[in-house]
């Protein structure tokens, strides 16, 4: 028989799952969707705020941050396709930028037969699988729970120290007036630096969920970014935007078999 405990842990799982595919919930349709009063799903998005995955505000939340593992990831087949294309951009030699994101964090599986230097604040990277060619520094700093990532004045400090031939950036929304927006405010700096610290092309790598999405911290505008690899999900009218910016844009289809 399962515990107290299991059951509050699985029902905090599904509304976290609610809350992803719907970005924003309303208090009441909850409690009635879980047989629940409306003091314990105001409990439960609180667990969820403390975590730094949702922003509450009256009568409901609102999704800030997609780092909750799901039994099953609606986009992993997408990114894989974006990540293991961006990877063909990777030329033998190259000294590349990484960021947090996870989708950009894959193009490690799919860098092959070239050496390739990849520098990133991403910790998730020393589990990565990668090829004997592909040395991996990690920019050190503030860890920072749950995604792992490196921010702070270390981290900072040692991305000033280094140039890199291309930037690889994932965001939380890439919209063509505002441009790259993060849910993390001590992200910020770390990808603005990744933008003004590389000499060639700075890649924006965001699946069709984060298309035309704003978060609460600007990055930066879309005049900073030369290709948007994104999904067939996007519509042609968000692509021509894009286009019309000046950046060169790339739709691709899932991939359901992958490393």
């Amino acid at each position: 028989m399962k515990t107290s405990k299991d059951l509050v842990n699985k029902r905090r799982d599904l509304i976290m799952k609610e809350i992803q595919i719907k970005k924003t919930v309303d208090v009441d349709e909850l409690a009635e969707k879980f047989s629940v009063s409306k003091i314990t799903v105001r409990r439960d998005l609180q667990y969820w705020e403390d975590q730094g995955a949702v922003e509450k505000y009256y009568g409901g939340a609102r999704l800030i941050q997609n780092f909750v593992e799901n039994d099953k990831d609606n986009n992993e087949a997408y990114k894989h396709a974006i990540a293991k294309y961006a990877a063909t951009f990777v030329e033998d030699g190259d000294t590349i930028f990484i960021n947090t994101s996870s989708t950009a964090l894959l193009i490690i599986k799919y860098i092959i037969g070239k050496r390739v230097t990849v520098i990133t604040n991403n910790g998730k990277a020393i589990f990565t699988d990668h090829g004997p060619n592909v040395q991996i520094v990690l920019t050190g700093g503030e860890l920072r729970i749950p995604k792992t990532s490196m921010v702070g004045d270390f981290a900072l400090n040692n991305l000033n120290k280094v140039k890199a031939n291309k930037s690889f950036l994932g965001c939380s929304g890439f919209d063509v007036k505002v441009g790259m927006s993060t849910a993390i405010l001590q992200e910020v700096s770390i990808n603005e630096i990744m933008i003004s610290r590389c000499a060639g092309e700075v890649f924006i790598l965001a699946d069709a969920t984060k298309i035309n999405y704003v978060h609460q911290f600007i990055v930066a505008d879309p005049s900073n970014f030369n290709y948007l690899i994104t999904d067939t999900r996007c519509t042609d009218e968000q692509i021509d935007q894009f286009t019309e910016k000046g950046i060169k844009t790339k739709r691709l289809s899932p991939i359901y078999i992958y490393k």
